[in-house]
Formats: structure tokens, C-alpha cells, sequence
């Protein structure tokens, strides 16, 4: 009989060596899981994590993954959870795959880590890396897209990271093709996730990434005690993912397409901007008029066209939370012109109850225009107390593949992020194995320098 597109799939997760990736692909993943320690890092002195932290480890203290950038131990599912929140927490992460598969991915890994009693080597790490990048994106492929499957009412991290990180601990684990099956299968079962956060700033988004690595692992962790998941999973039948979540836009074939000659990873950007991608572009245009030699104080209004679905996702202007606030393009465009960034800095308490940039926002103005089909392939008009009107299409936001932020840009974000928990010898330790991780031949070394023990910093 054919395989289903679940058996094909996981057949696939467990027979890649990592003698069949590109250097290209490796050197670029351990990139991402780079940015994505120190988004976490950062992300671990959040409103989000402490509040989760609390929470799960007032019920299950104690157990044996690192709570990164702390000194706790948790259970690994707690711990993936909990990492999972941290590395999305400040929107930091990586965007591009499953949307933002670093967040999903690499606490799953890790957390696997310490599930595991013999050594697994940097190149074995890697492997497992790319494959969750894989097969996240393959999955919001399968939904049709970014846009359908997030225009209906879905997050694609929690979503597809389930699939993501179940791919990435099915590897790890050393699964055999009918266990990876059932992973994928159960996988499905724990996917979720919805926009609804975008109406009040909640925090919901940033728990999805942790929900997702978390649902992954234990879906691995379930297959390899030999529970089933079902292997129609991607078909074409009543009860399937795709057909229940995007019965009118979903492409099956998606999945499998270019599998294993097309990795995803390579289509992932790294985010220079503590902001949600699409608001990206317009901070680098309105970027290049102030660099002509408009000061920020003649700025008297910038116009940004965007679609209707866009629009709902980024228009907004609350700046009482931060979440809301990150969501924001007239908040991320005010703070570009007011403070010169809008990085992490741009965003904290005080800044956002700034009356200058509360000013500013509201002269921040969302033009709507259907024929916009991608923020990168829009427009922003700035408007001078002197009467001036400059117009600058957005490109390519920086840190894209078409459009990369360099290695010292890269690092240069890892230390400032690192920093806010790590000492800095400890930084230098996790950058310098993370970009050898192709050499390393035991990555459980990773557990100890993400963890604090008390005394340590």
C-alpha cells in the first residue's frame, strides 16, 4: 500500500543524516539557535515567564531540564514550556518557519536533552534543529500559507510548532519510522492557537510557543512508550488536520514538496526589532528618510499602507501593555523616530507612557489598501511641519535571508540579550559552543551553561 503523507514524513525525520545538509543550512541553524538562547535568555526576566514559572513550579517542583537563565530545574515538559514562553516572550525570536519555530524547536531540544541517558553529538543536535525548521514550515505549507491559516483565526506557532518540535525530539530520541509516525499523529492532536490576543495585548501568544515544544516533546515521548497516533493524519479525511483547520485552502502535497532538497530553514529571517515581523519593513523605510537628513522632531505624520487583514494584525495603538504594544507598527514607528530604535529599549515601561511618543502614535496613520499583498511590498509617506511628503516603498525587512544582518550583528544582539541573566563568561561559553556545535560530541554540555546555579552569577 502508498504511505500516507505521516509515514512518508516520518520515515523522513528518522533516516536524515546530517552528512545530507548543506553547509549552508547547518552554519545558518546554528545561527538561529543562537538568536534564540539569547531571546530566551532575555525573555526569562518577563512578566510571562516568572508569571508561568510560578505558577508550574508551585504544583511540580523540581526535576532535571534547566529553567534557562535561572537557577530551577523543572520536569522537561515544564521545562520546554517554560523556555518556550521566555524565547517568544519579548518577540525577539525567529520568524519565518512555523511562524517562529527558534521559540518552539530549541527548548524542545534541550528539554530532550535530559530525557536522554546516552551522548548526543553537536552534529545530531543540528540534525534534529533543521528538521523541526522542516517540518513546521512544511505544515503552515500544507494550511496554504502564512496568510490563509493566520486570516482564519489560527497562530501558526502553536499550530504547526507542534509539529516542529515533535520532529526535532523524534530525531533526538532516535524514533523508528512507525514511532516518528505517531508522533507526527499525536502531534496534531495537541496543535492550537488563537489571534484572539490581539484584541487586548493578553499574553496568550507568548505561551503558544511554550505549548507547542512542550505538546512536541510529549507527543516523542509518548510514541517512544509505543502510543499510536493516527497515520491519515494529513489526508484527506473527515477528523484530518489539514481538512479541519483549513478545509478550504489546505494543499496536502505542500508537505512533501522538495522534501529534503529544499530545507525551510533557509527562508528564515532573524529580527533585528523587538516587534512582529510585519512591522518590520515600515521601521526600516521610515529608517532610510530620517537617514536623509529629516530631523525627528520635523516629523509631522507618516502614512503606512497596508491590507485589511494586516491592518487587524498590526494597526492597533495600545501601548498600556507590552505585548499590545509589540504588535503595534505605529508604536514600532513612533519609537524609530522617537528614541532611534526599536529594539528591546524602545519598549519598557517608561517609554511606553511617554506623552511624547503616546503623540507621536497618533500621528501614526494605517492607510488601508487591498492591493497590498506583503508589508515588505507597500509603502510609507512621511509628512514634514515644513511641507514636505516623502514616500518609501518598504523592501525586504533586514535580517531576512534576501536581506541578512551579519555575524557581529548577530552576536552583538546574543550578548545584549544574554547578559540580562548570564555572567558574561558564561555568554562567551554558550556562543562559542553554539557555533561549534558541528565539533561538539556531547551537547548535554548545553544544560549546564544555560542553567544559573545559585551562587553562580
Amino acid at each position: 500500500m502508498k504511505q500516507t503523507i505521516a509515514e512518508q514524513l516520518g520515515a523522513f525525520v528518522t533516516q536524515v543524516t546530517y552528512d545530507e545538509l548543506p553547509p549552508e543550512v547547518v552554519e545558518k541553524a546554528k545561527r538561529h539557535i543562537l538568536d534564540t538562547f539569547g531571546a530566551a535568555l532575555a525573555g526569562a526576566t518577563s512578566e510571562e515567564a516568572a508569571r508561568a514559572k510560578a505558577a508550574l513550579l508551585a504544583v511540580e517542583p523540581g526535576g532535571s531540564a534547566p529553567v534557562w537563565g535561572t537557577d530551577h530545574l523543572a520536569t522537561p515538559r515544564n521545562a520546554a514550556l517554560l523556555n518556550g514562553i521566555a524565547a517568544h516572550a519579548f518577540e525577539l525570536d525567529d520568524t519565518g518557519g512555523c511562524d517562529h519555530s527558534g521559540a518552539v524547536v530549541l527548548p524542545a531540544a534541550i528539554a530532550a536533552l535530559s530525557v536522554l541517558d546516552e551522548p548526543v553529538t553537536g552534529r545530531a543536535f543540528l540534525t534534529a534543529i533543521v528538521l523541526g525548521y522542516d517540518l513546521g514550515r512544511r505544515a503552515l505549507e500544507g494550511f496554504g500559507g502564512y496568510r490563509p491559516h493566520n486570516e482564519a483565526g489560527w497562530h501558526s506557532t502553536g499550530t504547526c510548532g507542534t509539529f516542529a518540535a515533535a520532529a526535532t525530539v523524534a530525531s533526538l530520541l532516535r524514533l523508528t519510522p512507525e514511532q516518528a509516525t505517531s508522533c507526527l499523529g499525536l502531534a496534531a492532536s495537541f496543535s492550537g492557537g488563537l489571534w484572539a490576543f490581539i484584541h487586548d495585548g493578553a499574553m496568550a501568544k507568548r505561551v503558544h510557543a511554550g505549548r507547542a515544544a512542550e505538546g512536541g516533546l510529549l507527543a516523542a515521548l509518548l510514541a517512544r512508550a509505543g502510543v499510536t497516533g493516527p497515520v491519515h493524519v494529513f489526508e484527506d479525511v473527515w477528523g484530518g488536520f489539514l481538512k479541519t483547520y483549513a478545509r478550504a485552502t489546505s494543499e496536502p502535497d505542500a508537505l512533501l514538496r522538495d522534501l529534503g532538497g529544499s530545507w525551510r530553514i533557509m527562508r528564515c529571517a532573524i529580527k533585528p526589532y523587538a516587534s512582529c515581523r510585519d512591522t518590520h519593513a515600515a521601521v526600516d523605510a521610515v529608517g532610510r528618510i530620517l537617514n536623509r537628513g529629516v530631523a525627528p522632531d520635523n516629523v509631522a505624520a507618516v502614512h503606512a499602507r497596508l491590507s485589511s487583514f494586516l491592518a487587524g494584525m498590526v494597526g492597533g495603538r495600545d501601548a498600556s501593555s507590552l505585548p499590545a504594544a509589540q504588535m503595534s507598527l505605529p508604536y514600532a514607528v513612533a519609537a524609530r523616530i522617537l528614541y532611534g530604535t526599536a529594539g528591546l529599549s524602545a519598549y519598557d515601561a517608561e517609554r511606553r507612557a511617554d506623552p511624547r511618543l503616546q503623540s507621536l502614535i497618533e500621528r501614526i496613520c494605517i492607510d488601508i489598501d487591498e492591493s497590498v499583498a506583503g508589508s515588505d511590498r507597500a509603502s510609507v509617506t512621511l509628512l514634514t511641519r515644513d511641507g514636505a511628503r516623502i514616500e518609501e516603498p518598504t523592501t525586504t525587512a533586514r535580517g531576512a535571508p534576501e536581506n541578512p544582518i551579519g555575524d557581529r550583528d548577530v552576536l552583538a544582539k546574543f550578548d545584549e540579550l544574554a547578559g540580562s541573566t548570564l555572567a558574561p563568561s558564561q555568554a562567551r561559553e554558550l556562543a562559542g559552543l553554539t557555533l561549534a556545535l558541528d565539533n561538539l560530541q556531547r551537547t548535554q554540555a548545553l544544560l549546564d551553561i544555560v542553567h544559573v546555579p545559585r551562587g553562580r552569577r
